[in-house]
């Protein structure tokens, strides 16, 4: 359990979580292979940062809901360094057990989206729990919320296609060439939205 911190100051466990991930972050940017495109994807680190913090602040969240949501901002991070299409996962998997995976479409960016509701939807669930939501309309405004923002970057993504050059936007938005890629990613987030949202419910008292 972390020792009390004055207001406003992040608590000792979470400050070691935070000083980690930062760690992480820096050691993705030795010599970027998309420099750009890794800007890129970090602009929306930084909003998630400072709205972790913000939360944070306003909820004190315990440390098992912060260091889930840094764990998803890890995921991205990975993604980032090889614009999300480009992740050797397969490579790493070989490496570690001397297994050739069969190849094909690169799924890291998938789990990347099914982390973001299995990871978020916990820390979501405690805010409405909070603020004197039932553990049913807690458990459904948590999924909402995931839903919501899930499709709010899929069209934020679309906005990129429409704007950025063709090679540009694949790069970032990383479809490689599924035309149902976006639901796909909803669809996941939605999935991970409905299981971290119930293993939190299903809990007695306030959990992370």
């Amino acid at each position: 359990m972390d020792t009390p911190s004055p207001p406003g100051r992040l608590p000792r466990g979470h400050l070691v979580a935070l000083l980690v991930f930062a760690v992480v972050v820096a050691v993705s940017w030795w010599r970027p292979h998309w420099p750009v495109e890794q800007a890129l994807h970090h602009s929306l680190t930084v909003l998630a940062v400072a709205g972790l913090l913000l939360a944070q602040r306003r909820l004190r969240l315990p440390l098992g809901s912060f260091v889930l949501v840094l764990v998803f901002l890890t995921l991205h991070t990975v993604a980032a360094r090889w614009i999300y299409s480009y992740v050797p996962y397969e490579q790493w998997w070989q490496a570690l057990t001397g297994i050739a995976p069969s190849g094909g479409r690169n799924h890291f960016d998938r789990l990347v989206h099914f982390g973001y509701g299995l990871l978020l939807a916990p820390a979501l669930v405690l805010a409405w729990r909070d603020r004197g939501a039932g553990r049913g309309r807690a458990w459904l405004h948590a999924v909402q919320v995931i839903v919501s923002t899930g499709a709010l970057y899929e069209l934020f993504e679309w906005g990129i296609a429409l704007t950025l050059a063709p090679d540009a936007a694949e790069a970032y938005n990383g479809q490689q060439g599924d035309l149902w890629d976006a639901q796909k990613d909803m669809a996941l987030a939605l999935l991970g939205a409905v299981l971290g949202a119930t293993a939190n419910v299903l809990r007695p008292g306030r959990k992370a």
